[in-house]
């Protein structure tokens, strides 16, 4: 349970705050550099994937006809510019090309567009870093991982994802301050962004259902159906058919890049094939889920279980974008605040970042670049393994301290052993069901 003393502010709560917003300026300038060939040459055919800093900015600006006042998802889209997309980044993107001074599609407007958006998401960052300190009960200290990580210093910048990261940071600490309806209108918002943050209702329903608070789980439901539908209905309306494209497309795309289909080709699916395998196995992985959290000895920690969905998630998905990593690294931070595994897994995901740089230079080059040798696809497979491998070892660890809570180091010290900083709503509640196994006997006593 969040005492009063965690959440009022004291001289060395703004200490840390400062300390926090230095290191994320500092993240800041470093992901502006790792960019910097792309802002003073241009986003072009290969030298963007050579030196490693392509951006969705820069190509969709021109390609989705942003660069000629098109706005996503309003009136008739040219010829292959709609934007395949969830709806808030259709607006975000609309917005800022018309504060782009000038016309057209030159490297000034292009340049333009792309430190306005980068810019954004810095912000975003900056968000994500405060709510995660804040989330993170008597540790916000931990939060300095976020504010560092290399993979957010990397792919900052790739595509709109902070956004989305960013509101699902905040849909957790506001269900952290007992504000399950406030909760779900920031998982809406962070849905019509990018759909993983939805996934953290899952762990709000199974949570309210071990607790016996299922009107708290329906609130933030309704909440967040609501919110998303006021977003996306207008859309719908004017445009069903551009709206529907990013779920036409998810569904419909063949296996990309990272994905652990690629090795699986020989089942001779199509994409659609592949969603319906992919889906069912990661329905199966939130009822293993499900059943963990209402079987441990002890109620898991929000954190924990909104990390074990999303990665399920991300390892079974038929594409692993390389910005993708940043949806898990605040749910690391919380779920499992271990330097030295934090460390180890961003170092594996750096090294696939490379890689995936390293193979689409050499695709885009029409095989010039690195002609003559087989060492990047190597390391591209060997980037594939290193990340899948260290998310699956992060993942056996948060089991195993949901199962063993004395080897949490959030509950370590804790006033009880059912401690958990975003237990909102269900803070003091006991179990009111629960399943036999896992260290337990049978439990049923489900209440409204």
């Amino acid at each position: 349970m969040t005492s009063t003393a965690e959440i009022r502010p004291t001289p060395r709560t703004s200490r840390l705050l400062w300390i926090l917003l230095a290191a994320t300026c500092l993240g800041a300038v470093l992901s502006v550099l790792a960019v910097q060939w792309c802002r003073i040459n241009g986003w072009t055919d290969p030298g963007q994937h050579v030196h490693m800093c392509y951006s969705d900015f820069a190509l969709l600006f021109t390609e989705r006809g942003l660069a000629a006042g098109h706005f996503p998802f309003l009136g008739d889209a040219p010829q292959g510019q709609a934007m395949e997309y969830p709806v808030l980044i259709g607006v975000v993107a609309g917005v800022l090309s018309w504060l782009v001074p000038g016309t057209g599609e030159g490297p000034e407007r292009v340049l333009a567009f792309y430190d306005l958006n980068h810019a954004l998401v810095v912000l975003c960052w900056l968000g994500t870093v405060l709510a995660t300190a804040y989330s993170a009960g008597r540790r916000r200290s931990d939060a300095i991982l976020v504010a560092l990580a290399p993979g957010i210093v990397l792919t900052l910048s790739v595509n709109w994802d902070m956004w989305a990261v960013f509101l699902g940071a905040l849909a957790l600490l506001l269900w952290g301050r007992g504000r399950p309806g406030w909760a779900g209108v920031l998982i809406g918002l962070g849905a019509a962004m990018k759909l993983y943050p939805l996934f953290f209702f899952g762990a709000v329903l199974v949570l309210c259902v071990r607790s016996g608070r299922l009107r708290s789980a329906v609130t933030t439901l309704s909440a967040a159906a609501a919110t998303w539908l006021a977003v996306n209905l207008p859309f719908m309306v004017a445009a069903f058919d551009q709206w529907a494209l990013f779920y036409r497309f998810s569904s419909e795309r063949e296996v990309s890049f990272s994905s652990m289909w690629l090795a699986f080709g020989w089942l001779g699916l199509d994409g659609e094939g592949f969603s319906l395998l992919s889906n069912g196995l990661f329905l199966l992985c939130c009822m293993g889920v499900a059943y963990l959290a209402w079987a441990a000895p002890t109620r898991p920690r929000m954190a924990q279980l909104c990390f074990l969905i999303v990665a399920s998630f991300i390892l079974l998905g038929k594409v692993y974008s390389p910005q993708f990593v940043m949806w898990l690294i605040p749910l690391v931070v919380l779920a499992r605040p271990q330097v030295r595994g934090f460390v180890v897994w961003q170092a594996a995901e750096v090294f696939h970042w490379a890689a995936v740089w390293l193979m689409s230079a050499k695709i885009t080059s029409g095989g010039e670049f690195g002609a003559g040798h087989h060492l990047i696809e190597a390391a591209y497979g060997l980037g594939i393994v290193l990340h899948m491998a260290t998310v699956i070892y992060l993942m056996v660890q948060v089991v195993r301290e949901i199962l063993h809570p004395e080897r949490d180091v959030v509950r370590q010290g804790a006033p009880d052993d059912a401690y958990d900083p975003l237990a909102g709503v269900l803070a003091g509640h006991g179990d009111a069901f629960a399943l036999p196994g896992l260290g337990r006997p049978a439990d049923l006593r489900l209440r409204w």
